[in-house]
């Protein structure tokens, strides 16, 4: 026998060859975690325990994988890779999956179509991401939708981790490394390496054991049912259709700089140009011709080809070959009558804080009593600002508080900001009492 702990125990052996890797115990506290959690430091995890499984990628052998997570037990632990920076779309190019009882298995949705057996399979079934509101919108588009769910990065962020991102969570709570050289790889390319299929299903390996060092110390904190209502919320929000952004062209990186309303029109206009070449290729839009270049061009407005490819972020041969498409851009953005012309975009909610002290400075006075509120209370409770309450609500309430200030009218009008019950109710008696102006 043996005093050491069982995940420095674990671990030793793991480093030590004796297996490719345990499943590990428990961490202990946070506070007493160090960067080195095993005598040898961490151990890197380089495969799977069960080796790295073969796409699915026929309906039999989804049925297959449908017939043994329906029989699997306890949380299942999913991800998804996109091709974020490659392709116009945002969905899902690969779904990794591990459940105990049935493994881990890695899915090409397609040429499958869609997920829903799958989905149906697992509708009593608790399912665990990494920052799940990055990927439960492609998990949807596939017929993918959870019940109940546990965010891993949620839960770190709750508990008071100051690195809450998969591969530090992993090592501080668990002693194993994971490598993360392939998170910005190009997922829509056919056939995958396997070295990439290796590392998909790493994300997934030690998911629900992570999950569960992480309740664990929900629980120590007396956070779990914090946790809960955020967990919920996501679901909700997660069932909901994407909303479309009004006016996405305002977006463009450097806009900033642009001008006057006619220049405007001039970045509208070869926004909308691009958009439509990069959803036609299926291709990422800064791929099709970069956010610099629509700023160099508004600003420039040139007329020939000769002044447009002198421009910077017009060099190369394939923006080049479009050259007559971003001409007629902006020669449509010059005919424009003015009233045609894009106006101040509509605000929905208070200006930017930094403009508060001129336009209202009794409205600047109160949002910094909010402030101090939210960070000092945040601080007592070792959670981040923005996990305790969205900056957007306290603007919100800050600059247009309610008539009657009383903690009930304060609690309602955050709920009704989205704020969950455990976030009014810590947060709502101080908030009222900073509102009024100081007697």
């Amino acid at each position: 026998m043996t005093d050491e702990p069982p995940l420095r125990r674990r671990a030793a052996q793991s480093q030590a060859g004796n297996e490719p890797h345990s499943l590990p115990a428990l961490a202990p506290e946070p506070e007493t975690v160090g960067p080195d959690p095993t005598p040898g430091g961490p151990v890197p995890l380089l495969a799977p325990r069960d080796g790295t499984p073969e796409p699915v990628a026929t309906p039999a052998a989804l049925a297959d994988v449908v017939a043994r997570f329906a029989a699997g037990t306890g949380p299942v632990a999913v991800d998804a890779e996109r091709a974020s920076g490659y392709r116009y779309s945002q969905r899902a190019y690969l779904v990794q999956l591990r459940r105990a009882g049935a493994g881990t298995v890695l899915i090409d949705p397609l040429p499958l179509g869609d997920l829903r057996s799958l989905d149906e399979a697992l509708a009593d079934t608790e399912w665990v991401l990494h920052a799940a509101s990055q990927d439960l919108a492609c998990l949807a588009d596939l017929g993918l939708r959870p019940r109940r769910l546990f965010d891993t990065e949620l839960a770190a962020r709750l508990a008071g981790f100051e690195r809450v991102g998969l591969a530090a969570l992993t090592e501080q709570l668990l002693g194993f490394t994971l490598e993360k050289h392939h998170s910005a790889a190009d997922w829509s390319s056919r056939p995958l390496p396997e070295s990439w299929l290796t590392y998909a299903a790493l994300d997934v390996e030690l998911l629900t054991e992570l999950r569960d060092a992480l309740a664990d110390e929900l629980e120590r904190q007396d956070k779990a049912e914090w946790a809960a209502e955020e967990f919920a919320a996501l679901v909700l929000w997660g069932a909901q259709p994407l909303r479309q952004r009004a006016d996405p062209w305002r977006r463009t990186s450097g806009i900033h700089r642009v001008r006057g309303a006619r220049a405007q029109a001039r970045v509208r206009s070869m926004w909308y140009a691009r958009d439509a070449i990069a959803s036609r290729r299926d291709s990422a839009p800064g791929r099709v011709l970069p956010d610099a270049a629509i700023i160099a061009a508004a600003e420039m407005d040139p007329k020939d080809e000769r002044t447009l490819l002198m421009l910077p972020g017009f060099g190369g041969r394939s923006v080049r070959r479009l050259a007559r498409t971003w001409l007629e851009a902006l020669s449509e953005a010059r005919a424009l009558p003015d009233d045609a012309l894009p106006v101040s975009a509509t605000v929905d909610g208070p200006p930017p804080p930094h403009r508060w002290a001129e336009r209202d400075p009794t409205a600047a006075a109160r949002l910094a009593r909010c402030r101090e509120v939210v960070t000092r209370i945040a601080g007592e409770h070792n959670l981040p600002p923005e996990n305790l309450i969205t900056p957007d609500s306290v603007r919100r309430l800050a600059w247009t508080p309610p008539d009657e200030v009383t903690e009930e009218v304060v609690a309602e009008t955050l709920r009704g900001y989205g704020a969950r019950n455990w976030q009014v109710t810590l947060i709502t008696p101080d908030l009222t009492r900073a509102l009024p102006e100081p007697a």
